[in-house]
């Protein structure tokens, strides 16, 4: 454009215009409820053909990156769903199909006692707490943590002391490489539930047995032996 030259107006009315629709798509913008997170929208993991090709390469990446997948998938664009409002049959073939293709992993197990599990629903942490339970009996000197915790979720916070016996015998029953502090955990739990005589009996043996060998250790058991005999002649008493 030669020096000097009149730029065309851009006439007020096309000026006002523009901005009266940038305006309008804003405020239109602002009115659109925000995404909604369906747990429908995580999709089922892969399966057949596509599991089968992971399996048939090296399958310990493949399993890492389905666990951080299914890890991310709370925390979308513009999206943050509450674990509590996951499809947790569908979260579950995630973490089953992880540890099929890396049998050895505990991340699958971790995020099950302690990222599901811990939601404020106590069906949806039951569920994964069984979840931890069968997948221990599959290795359980390998997975024995998980259970101890799910036996402690159970007991502090399903207040359900039944379902952590159940936990924390089958940790004495089966994973004798577990510290004793696991093993043991059933035999107060016992005493927690009022089975003295129970508790009492599996104390003695253990001590008897010499499978207790640390002098720390037998010193705590031989005390909680002799709690427990208290408890059981003050009942007796109160009885008579």
């Amino acid at each position: 454009m030669a020096r000097g030259a009149v730029r065309p107006r851009v006439p007020r009315a096309v000026v006002a215009g523009v901005i009266v629709c940038a305006l309008l798509q804003i405020v239109f913008s602002l009115a659109q409820p925000k995404p909604l997170a369906r747990a429908s929208e995580l999709d089922p993991p892969p399966s057949g053909p596509a599991l089968a090709l992971m399996q048939g390469f090296e399958p310990l990446p493949f399993a890492h990156l389905l666990t951080l997948y299914l890890q991310s998938f709370d925390n979308q664009p513009g999206i943050s769903i509450p674990y509590r409002d996951l499809n947790y049959e569908r979260v579950a073939q995630w973490l089953l199909t992880a540890l099929r293709l890396d049998p050895t992993s505990q991340y699958p197990l971790l995020m099950a006692t302690q990222l599901y599990a811990q939601v404020p629903d106590p069906a949806r942490s039951r569920y994964m707490l069984e979840l931890a339970y069968r997948q221990f009996l599959a290795d359980p000197n390998r997975r024995w943590r998980w259970l101890a915790h799910g036996a402690i979720m159970a007991k502090h916070r399903l207040k359900d002391l039944p379902l952590a016996l159940k936990y924390a015998g089958a940790i004495a029953e089966r994973s004798p490489e577990a510290p004793a502090w696991a093993r043991q955990m059933h035999i107060f739990l016992l005493e927690d539930m009022g089975e003295l005589d129970s508790a009492r009996i599996l104390l003695g043996g253990l001590l008897a047995g010499g499978q207790v060998s640390d002098a720390h250790e037998r010193i705590l058991l031989l005390e909680s032996l002799e709690r427990i005999k208290a408890a059981e002649n003050s009942a007796g008493a109160t009885k008579k």
